[in-house]
């Protein structure tokens, strides 16, 4: 009961009740403005999609946008000028959450190995992260990804650079060899994608990342992604909107501040090739819109 009610506390100490968008938006700022654990990168622009080579300009000026409203950085892959992001982001003076982005193509995932090892050591990664959502997805077998895991860490045994796997919350119950082999728990937590309600979005967030937090036994838990979509078609009881995701940015970061929870936030910018594997939700995921123009303002 008591975590009950903790929960509870938590959600009832923002009241939205008779707010006009306006007001909203004036909250957004505040609270995008006091500063946010991480954000994960979206640095593909209008037009491009992943496969297609980044620059370095680009890339700079994203980060430049982000980096007076966060800590931390996530990255995605470690190819096609990805690899790119932990260096400026470095130079910029923003921690990084590097992942190699792991997929059915073995040749593409050596070299996102490789390249994940090799950023290891020249001292730009934080935390490293084999694999995003793989599992999930369907991509590699269990003992695949382990494989690669352990060839990860046994590269790098001599850093002190945490080695973990991000998924959903509910594969690191399901999956105990996985959880087991991780340094730490990289989870994503979407209330949205399991159709909850706004009203108890934060609530259910909690609850994923207590259950990601009772498998990992004691390791520590990252939620490295989370969000809601500004725009598109609802899903069960979860609704986009303007005013939908600005209450879920504020319910997080007031979250992440108050029981310093690392959360890295789901996205930098809209991204809109992202509709084809999404639905039309998937271009509206950002903080800054696909002009690079702060939304909710």
């Amino acid at each position: 009961m008591s975590r009950r009610k903790e929960k509870y506390f938590a959600l009832a100490s923002m009241d939205y009740q008779g707010k006009s968008l306006d007001e909203l938006k004036a909250m957004f700022k505040t609270t995008l403005k006091s500063g946010m654990h991480g954000l994960c990168s979206s640095p593909y622009q209008e037009g491009q999609k992943p496969g297609d080579q980044l620059s370095e300009k680009q890339i700079r000026r994203r980060l430049k946008i982000i980096k007076p409203y966060t800590n931390w950085i996530r990255s995605f892959s470690c190819t096609d000028g990805n690899e790119l992001i932990p260096k400026i982001a470095r130079e910029m003076g923003m921690k990084t959450l590097v992942g190699a982005w792991l997929g059915d193509d073995p040749e593409i995932n050596e070299r996102e190995l490789e390249g994940l090892i090799s950023l290891c050591h020249n001292g730009l990664v934080d935390i490293a992260a084999v694999g995003n959502e793989v599992m999930y997805r369907g991509d590699l077998t269990e003992a695949e990804l382990l494989g690669k895991l352990h060839y990860v860490k046994d590269s790098i045994k001599n850093l002190q650079v945490p080695v973990g796997y991000v998924d959903a919350y509910y594969e690191f119950e399901e999956r105990p060899a996985i959880t087991e082999a991780c340094d730490i728990i990289l989870a994503n937590c979407y209330p949205f994608w399991e159709g909850c309600d706004l009203d108890y979005s934060l609530l259910y967030m909690k609850d994923m990342y207590n259950k990601a937090k009772l498998a990992g036994n004691g390791k520590r838990v990252v939620i490295t992604e989370t969000g809601w979509p500004s725009e598109g078609t609802n899903l069960q009881g979860a609704f986009p909107s303007e005013a939908n995701a600005i209450k879920y940015f504020i319910n997080t970061q007031k979250w992440s501040q108050e029981e310093d929870i690392e959360i890295f936030y789901f996205s930098g910018f809209d991204e809109s090739w992202k509709v084809g594997a999404e639905g039309d939700v998937g271009a509206y995921w950002g903080i800054w819109d696909k002009d690079e123009k702060l939304k909710y303002s």
